[in-house]
């Protein structure tokens, strides 16, 4: 049985874009997300693949999920569902990675929840992260980094593990 994490990070409001890019770039919070998901099968929809500046990410399995019968790319799985991709993972633990509609459509899935919480607001955000029910899940670990001259904004690496039903 695979183990569904999710990744993702957050603004205060629980905005998670804006016109297609991150909020802002948080050099560690980059970091953290390679050291997590690296070795992992991702999974992620077409726009969010499209948005990498160098794709696809390597050391991990790259799956993509699209409508689109005819797309490919060199070095990632395609998938047509949720489910497809799921079943096309390699590894035991499978990382959600975006955007917004796999979000939706996996958080039922997800056994594991990596948060990076970022301390701000942007008030031209148009993407946002799914309300979370906080008495499914149980927080696990919280590391709080303040603002430095690389990382603009004050943000909390946070893992919440859904509670057993």
């Amino acid at each position: 049985m695979k183990s569904i994490h999710a990744i993702v990070a957050v603004a205060s409001d629980g905005a998670i874009g804006r016109q297609g890019d991150l909020l802002c770039h948080l050099p560690a919070d980059m970091k953290h997300f390679k050291e997590v998901t690296m070795g992992h099968s991702i999974v992620m929809g077409r726009k969010t693949f499209e948005s990498f500046p160098r794709r696809p990410l390597p050391g991990r399995q790259n799956i993509v999920i699209t409508r689109d019968a005819l797309w490919q790319y060199p070095g990632v799985t395609v998938a047509h569902s949720l489910d497809e991709a799921v079943a096309a993972a390699e590894t035991e633990t499978v990382f959600i990675i975006g955007g917004a509609q796999i979000y939706e459509q996996s958080l039922p899935l997800v056994d594991v929840l990596h948060l990076t919480r970022i301390h701000a607001r942007w008030a031209t955000a148009d993407v946002f992260f799914p309300a979370l029910d906080m008495d499914e899940w149980q927080e696990v670990e919280r590391e709080h980094h303040g603002s430095d001259h690389r990382n603009a904004y004050e943000f909390d690496f946070i893992t919440l593990k859904r509670r057993a039903k």
